[in-house]
Protein backbone atom coordinates (compact mmCIF):
# COMPACT_ATOMS: atom_id res chain seq x y z
CA UNK A 1 0.00 0.00 0.00
CA UNK A 2 1.18 3.68 -0.99
CA UNK A 3 1.33 6.53 1.74
CA UNK A 4 -1.68 8.29 0.65
CA UNK A 5 -4.53 10.24 2.41
CA UNK A 6 -6.63 8.51 4.72
CA UNK A 7 -3.92 6.12 5.04
CA UNK A 8 -1.88 5.19 8.88
CA UNK A 9 1.66 5.78 8.25
CA UNK A 10 4.38 4.55 10.74
CA UNK A 11 7.98 6.17 10.47
CA UNK A 12 10.99 6.42 11.19
CA UNK A 13 12.80 9.48 11.08
CA UNK A 14 16.32 11.84 12.27
CA UNK A 15 15.73 15.59 11.80
CA UNK A 16 19.37 17.76 11.09
CA UNK A 17 19.95 21.26 10.74
CA UNK A 18 21.98 22.94 8.35
CA UNK A 19 25.24 22.30 9.88
CA UNK A 20 24.12 17.99 9.73
CA UNK A 21 23.23 18.02 14.03
CA UNK A 22 20.64 15.50 14.75
CA UNK A 23 17.80 17.43 16.36
CA UNK A 24 15.54 14.78 16.93
CA UNK A 25 15.25 10.88 16.35
CA UNK A 26 13.13 7.72 16.56
CA UNK A 27 15.64 5.57 16.00
CA UNK A 28 15.80 3.29 18.93
CA UNK A 29 12.13 4.52 19.67
CA UNK A 30 8.81 3.21 18.64
CA UNK A 31 8.10 4.38 14.75
CA UNK A 32 6.06 7.65 14.84
CA UNK A 33 2.35 7.25 13.86
CA UNK A 34 0.05 9.92 11.55
CA UNK A 35 -2.69 10.24 9.40
CA UNK A 36 -1.26 11.17 6.66
CA UNK A 37 -3.81 14.15 4.80
CA UNK A 38 -5.10 15.10 8.46
CA UNK A 39 -1.97 17.80 9.36
CA UNK A 40 -0.49 15.57 11.73
CA UNK A 41 2.57 16.34 10.54
CA UNK A 42 4.04 18.96 9.07
CA UNK A 43 3.50 20.06 5.42
CA UNK A 44 6.91 19.52 3.91
CA UNK A 45 7.45 16.25 5.68
CA UNK A 46 4.05 14.84 4.53
CA UNK A 47 4.44 16.09 1.14
CA UNK A 48 7.76 14.38 0.99
CA UNK A 49 6.72 10.73 1.90
CA UNK A 50 2.96 10.79 -0.31
CA UNK A 51 3.52 7.98 -2.74
CA UNK A 52 6.02 6.05 -0.44
CA UNK A 53 5.84 2.04 0.63
CA UNK A 54 6.87 0.78 3.54
CA UNK A 55 10.54 0.25 3.28
CA UNK A 56 11.48 3.20 1.27
CA UNK A 57 13.90 5.73 2.28
CA UNK A 58 14.06 9.45 1.76
CA UNK A 59 16.00 12.12 2.38
CA UNK A 60 14.11 15.34 2.90
CA UNK A 61 15.27 19.34 3.12
CA UNK A 62 11.94 21.17 4.22
CA UNK A 63 12.01 24.70 4.01
CA UNK A 64 10.40 27.35 6.45
CA UNK A 65 7.56 27.57 4.33
CA UNK A 66 6.40 23.84 4.75
CA UNK A 67 7.58 23.32 8.23
CA UNK A 68 7.83 25.67 11.02
CA UNK A 69 6.52 28.92 9.33
CA UNK A 70 9.69 31.99 9.07
CA UNK A 71 10.83 33.92 12.06
CA UNK A 72 8.57 36.35 13.05
CA UNK A 73 8.92 39.29 15.11
CA UNK A 74 5.00 40.40 15.49
CA UNK A 75 5.87 37.21 17.81
CA UNK A 76 7.99 38.35 19.99
CA UNK A 77 6.66 40.58 23.34
CA UNK A 78 8.05 42.63 26.06
CA UNK A 79 5.96 42.20 29.42
CA UNK A 80 6.40 43.89 32.69
CA UNK A 81 7.80 41.73 35.47
CA UNK A 82 5.25 42.87 37.35
CA UNK A 83 2.66 40.55 35.24
CA UNK A 84 4.42 37.13 36.77
CA UNK A 85 3.57 37.96 40.54
CA UNK A 86 5.60 36.63 42.49
CA UNK A 87 6.96 33.76 40.25
CA UNK A 88 10.51 33.78 39.81
CA UNK A 89 11.19 34.97 36.09
CA UNK A 90 14.28 33.09 34.29
CA UNK A 91 15.66 32.73 30.76
CA UNK A 92 14.78 30.18 28.88
CA UNK A 93 11.20 29.48 30.95
CA UNK A 94 8.92 27.78 28.65
CA UNK A 95 4.77 28.43 29.13
CA UNK A 96 1.35 28.08 26.92
CA UNK A 97 -0.50 31.44 26.67
CA UNK A 98 -3.52 31.79 24.69
CA UNK A 99 -2.94 34.77 22.11
CA UNK A 100 -4.56 36.04 19.29
CA UNK A 101 -2.99 33.25 17.40
CA UNK A 102 -4.43 30.55 19.63
CA UNK A 103 -2.48 28.91 22.18
CA UNK A 104 0.63 29.01 21.68
CA UNK A 105 4.66 28.00 23.33
CA UNK A 106 5.92 31.30 24.58
CA UNK A 107 9.93 31.15 25.86
CA UNK A 108 11.48 33.82 28.03
CA UNK A 109 14.51 35.28 25.88
CA UNK A 110 15.50 37.89 28.00
CA UNK A 111 15.15 39.03 31.34
CA UNK A 112 16.41 42.47 33.34
CA UNK A 113 15.28 44.93 36.13
CA UNK A 114 11.61 46.01 34.65
CA UNK A 115 10.85 43.48 31.76
CA UNK A 116 11.44 40.12 30.25
CA UNK A 117 11.19 39.18 26.31
CA UNK A 118 8.73 36.51 25.61
CA UNK A 119 8.98 34.87 22.07
CA UNK A 120 6.12 32.99 20.82
CA UNK A 121 8.21 31.60 17.59
CA UNK A 122 8.79 27.68 17.52
CA UNK A 123 11.84 27.27 17.76
CA UNK A 124 12.71 25.59 14.48
CA UNK A 125 10.98 28.97 12.82
CA UNK A 126 13.10 30.06 9.83
CA UNK A 127 15.16 26.72 9.75
CA UNK A 128 15.41 24.29 6.90
CA UNK A 129 14.72 20.86 8.06
CA UNK A 130 17.02 18.08 7.13
CA UNK A 131 15.25 14.60 7.72
CA UNK A 132 15.68 11.00 6.69
CA UNK A 133 12.93 9.13 6.79
CA UNK A 134 12.30 5.78 6.62
CA UNK A 135 8.51 4.92 5.29
CA UNK A 136 7.67 1.57 8.14
CA UNK A 137 4.14 0.39 7.96
CA UNK A 138 1.16 1.81 6.07
CA UNK A 139 -2.38 0.95 6.51
CA UNK A 140 -5.71 1.87 5.67
CA UNK A 141 -7.52 4.22 8.47
CA UNK A 142 -10.25 2.75 10.54
CA UNK A 143 -12.77 4.66 10.45
CA UNK A 144 -12.76 6.25 14.18
CA UNK A 145 -9.18 7.53 13.22
CA UNK A 146 -10.75 9.39 10.26
CA UNK A 147 -13.72 10.63 12.72
CA UNK A 148 -10.94 11.86 15.21
CA UNK A 149 -8.29 12.60 12.60
CA UNK A 150 -5.16 11.02 14.30
CA UNK A 151 -4.28 7.11 14.64
CA UNK A 152 -5.29 5.01 17.66
CA UNK A 153 -2.14 3.37 18.32
CA UNK A 154 -1.38 0.12 20.11
CA UNK A 155 -1.63 1.44 23.48
CA UNK A 156 -4.90 3.30 22.83
CA UNK A 157 -6.16 6.54 21.45
CA UNK A 158 -3.22 8.70 21.29
CA UNK A 159 -1.49 6.43 23.21
CA UNK A 160 1.89 4.04 22.50
CA UNK A 161 4.00 3.96 19.83
CA UNK A 162 4.69 7.55 18.64
CA UNK A 163 8.43 9.15 19.38
CA UNK A 164 7.89 12.55 20.52
CA UNK A 165 8.44 14.72 17.25
CA UNK A 166 8.76 14.90 14.40
CA UNK A 167 6.81 17.93 13.49
CA UNK A 168 3.32 17.97 15.14
CA UNK A 169 1.55 20.34 12.95
CA UNK A 170 -0.50 21.57 16.04
CA UNK A 171 0.29 24.24 19.00
CA UNK A 172 1.97 21.08 21.07
CA UNK A 173 4.81 21.04 19.23
CA UNK A 174 5.09 17.62 19.19
CA UNK A 175 7.10 16.82 22.24
CA UNK A 176 6.97 18.07 26.01
CA UNK A 177 9.59 19.46 28.15
CA UNK A 178 8.32 18.52 31.52
CA UNK A 179 9.78 22.01 32.48
CA UNK A 180 6.50 23.91 30.72
CA UNK A 181 3.96 25.71 32.50
CA UNK A 182 0.66 25.41 31.23
CA UNK A 183 -2.25 27.52 31.42
CA UNK A 184 -5.82 27.02 30.49
CA UNK A 185 -4.32 24.13 27.75
CA UNK A 186 -7.02 22.04 26.19
CA UNK A 187 -6.70 18.45 26.62
CA UNK A 188 -3.45 17.59 28.05
CA UNK A 189 -2.05 19.41 24.99
CA UNK A 190 1.79 17.88 24.52
CA UNK A 191 2.58 15.68 22.48
CA UNK A 192 1.10 12.44 20.99
CA UNK A 193 -0.43 11.44 24.46
CA UNK A 194 -2.19 14.41 24.89
CA UNK A 195 -4.14 15.01 22.38
CA UNK A 196 -7.48 15.28 24.00
CA UNK A 197 -9.16 12.13 22.58
CA UNK A 198 -12.01 11.50 24.87
CA UNK A 199 -12.38 7.77 24.27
Amino acid sequence: MRVAKETVVSIEYTLKDDRGNILDTSVGQAPMEYLHGASNIIPGLEQAVEGLVAGDFKAVAVPPALGYGEYSEKLIQRVPLDRFGENKVEIGMRFHAETNLGMRVLVIRHVDDKEAVLDGNHELAGKTLHFDVKVVSVRAAELSELAHGHPHQSGGCCGGGGGGGCGCSGESEGSCDTSEKSANQPGGGCGQGGCGCSH
